[in-house]
């Protein structure tokens, strides 16, 4: 299980090489994020839709860009809203700390997926720098496969390297069917 950390934050399920599962982080889908609100009651989006309050493209905004600790805190800057809550703010807090109960919850409903058969949990991101992110997250999932994180926004460093390695002969090439 793959969870990546960031504006927005993704889970993807990888079996055997190949990933069989993920949420939509781009549309806002899964946990709430920094820019994304997550998972949304139905009913109540729907309402909003057909409000005439909103058009299409605040309403697109209001879910992803302007969402989760943005919509709550007014920032996506994780470490500024640890320091307001060393320095007591409880709403701080709260909000991030339900950010990370929602990231836990995906990342155990993804291990239904494999059937409890988790080999590890790698957490990626720029968030994954956060010690307290991290600790409070593996608290909730420790139990489930080991964890790694991996800090920072790599994904395409991480691409190009493997990329040439496939090219040189270094690392095989997966061909799915």
């Amino acid at each position: 299980i793959i969870c990546h950390l960031g504006g927005g934050i993704s889970v993807a399920v990888h079996h055997h090489g190949r990933a069989i599962d993920a949420n939509n982080a781009l549309d806002g889908e899964g946990p709430f994020s920094p820019e994304r609100a997550g998972t949304l009651p139905a009913g109540q989006l729907i309402d909003l839709c057909f409000s005439g309050q909103l058009t299409k493209d605040e309403l697109k905004k209001r879910i992803s860009g302007r969402a989760g600790l943005t919509a709550h805190l007014g920032t996506t800057d994780v470490p500024a809203i640890i320091q307001s809550i060393e320095e007591g703010d409880k709403k701080a807090e709260l909000i991030l700390d339900a950010m990370i109960y929602n990231v836990a919850k995906a990342i155990g409903a993804s291990a239904t997926v494999l059937c409890g058969k988790i080999d590890a949990i790698l957490l990626t991101g720029g968030i994954a720098y956060s010690d307290y992110v991290i600790s409070r997250l593996k608290k909730r999932i420790s139990f489930l496969a080991p964890i790694y994180v991996y800090p920072g926004e790599n994904e395409m460093e991480s691409l190009a390297f493997n990329a040439i390695g496939a090219l040189k002969g270094e690392l095989p090439i997966q061909i799915y069917k």
